[in-house]
């Protein structure tokens, strides 16, 4: 492999960080996930069609800045050429990996055979992520999900399949296609992986980590390279600060009201600069619950944020619930 094929992770035993979500993991989002310890970011997951066609808003998704390295442009599709052409349009924005998404669960994206719904398709999967990686300049990384069904084979039967192909990197997240987001995820077989003696690329897991001190015990648990986070960091940043701390043996601090409101302010602002107004104000609605999550009586002003249309009205609200809280 050439020296500027290797992915280069963070020197520490257990690398933290954020996990693509649609819609969720934009460029404003990452911007405080980084500031507030996330050690590993990677983009949206975007269409590969998309790219092809140059949809603007696809590639906006790829924008990062340098502050937010290492970082990676997730891509998904289904269609061999689609996702080998759009490899030129994500190496000219430099990332510093190319993800590859086999582990989508949602409909529009699996039943088209992309995401998870390749699981199915096992050689197929193997065959595109070879052809990837032999295309690519750059470290190709794959995320991918237990299996497709209980009835499916395995991550632990194909990842080792998965790193003869070159990728650089696996993450996995501890549910098959078919649980959706449903039930518990199961680290049991993601430890089985990493505890294979032929693995070893780096593997990260993912999957309902919620706080610092359970990062900490799942990375003991089960050997992992890396912890992705997820729906537990949306409008929670601050998760990543937890994990800092736990894995360097301090206590979790209380985030105060006021820095929820400064942060929230600011992610606003942030989201501004990159949409314009209307699109900030609605991008902003998913977080507020997990903000504010804990607050007593906060119901009013959640409502009151959800129908909040521009800017001014949102800010003069998170003054409110400043005002209101404080003490």
């Amino acid at each position: 492999m050439h020296l500027d094929m290797e992915l280069k992770l963070p020197v520490k035993d257990c690398v933290i960080g954020l996990s693509p979500m649609d819609d969720v993991t934009d460029m404003p989002f990452r911007q405080l996930c980084k500031e507030m310890g996330a050690d590993w970011l990677v983009t949206e997951f975007i269409a590969s069609e998309a790219l092809n066609r140059d949809a603007e808003k696809s590639l906006r998704k790829m924008r990062f800045t340098d502050g937010q390295r290492p970082i990676g442009i997730q891509i998904f599709g289904a269609n061999e050429e689609e996702l080998l052409r759009c490899l030129e349009v994500v190496e000219r924005a430099e990332p510093d990996f190319v993800d590859i998404n086999w582990g989508c669960p949602v409909r529009k994206v699996a039943g088209r055979g992309a995401g998870s719904g390749i699981l199915q398709d096992i050689p197929k999967m193997l065959k595109i992520t070879a052809s990837m990686v032999r295309r690519a300049t750059l470290p190709v990384t794959v995320k991918t999900r237990l299996a497709y069904s209980a009835e499916t084979m395995p991550v632990v039967d194909f990842a080792e399949a998965l790193q003869d192909t070159g990728i650089a990197a696996l993450a996995i997240h501890g549910r098959t296609k078919s649980q959706m987001y449903g039930g518990t995820a199961d680290w049991t077989m993601i430890g089985a992986v990493k505890a294979n003696p032929r693995i070893h690329i780096p593997i990260f897991g993912n999957g309902d980590i919620a706080g610092g001190q359970q990062a900490v015990e799942h990375h003991r648990r089960y050997g992992v390279d890396g912890i992705l986070i997820g729906r537990a960091a949306v409008g929670n940043p601050w998760i990543f600060e937890q994990c800092q701390r736990a894995f360097a043996g301090l206590p979790e601090r209380e985030v105060t009201v006021e820095e929820r409101v400064e942060v929230c302010r600011r992610h606003l602002l942030a989201a501004v600069e990159f949409y314009g107004e209307r699109t900030a104000v609605f991008s902003l609605r998913r977080h507020y619950g997990n903000y504010f999550k804990g607050l007593y009586n906060f119901k009013p002003h959640r409502l009151a944020l959800g129908a909040a249309t521009t800017v001014e009205a949102t800010l003069a609200i998170l003054d409110k619930i400043e005002e209101n809280y404080r003490d």
